[in-house]
């Protein structure tokens, strides 16, 4: 078309290159119109097929999408066991090393409370005992009540406070309690 029009224009006919200018503008317009039909008309069918490649294309992303997601969640839920197995460890070590310092300064863990209940328990029964012998005749083998009397009172005192203070009582007091029986 523009080899035409150069030769109409080199050829001087004014009347000439104004009909070809207005040939070929009618052309283009018939061109354009013609696409605009084709769009119209196939337009559906394009529009139909994008439609099925994108509905394929996302199930595709979706598989990949779900597999994605599952190996993360197991992933996350194989550190979460690993983690929580280390936080287990970490709090025992913790503990154990409370439990270390807290002994050298001398507080009175609940393993100590139970070793003066239980020492306590022995030496009320002891004392019991003491009395019971003493109400039947064999006074004059142990020692006297009040005495006793008071030493138990005195060792309740000791593990009771030590119990509530948090300091240990020395375990040579509550021993030397223990009743004189020949």
């Amino acid at each position: 078309m523009a080899k035409k029009l150069k030769r109409a224009a080199s050829t001087g006919s004014g009347e000439q290159l104004a009909k070809q200018v207005m040939d070929s503008a009618q052309k283009i317009w018939l061109a354009g119109l013609g696409a605009f039909a084709r769009a119209q008309d196939e337009g559906g069918k394009v529009f139909d097929t994008l439609v099925a490649q994108g509905k394929e294309i996302e199930k595709k992303t979706r598989q990949v999408a779900g597999k994605a997601v599952e190996n993360a969640k197991a992933q996350a839920s194989e550190t979460m066991g690993k983690a929580a197995g280390k936080w287990d460890k970490l709090e025992q070590v913790f503990e154990d090393r409370v439990h270390r310092s807290l002994n050298r300064l001398g507080v009175v863990s609940s393993n100590d409370v139970e070793d003066l209940t239980r020492q306590v328990s022995e030496l009320s029964e002891s004392v019991r005992t003491l009395i019971a012998q003493a109400k039947r005749g064999g006074a004059s083998k142990a020692a006297p009540k009040s005495t006793v009397v008071k030493a138990t009172t005195a060792a309740k005192r000791k593990a009771t406070g030590a119990a509530r203070t948090g300091v240990k009582p020395a375990p040579k007091a509550v021993r030397k309690v223990k009743p004189r029986v020949k």
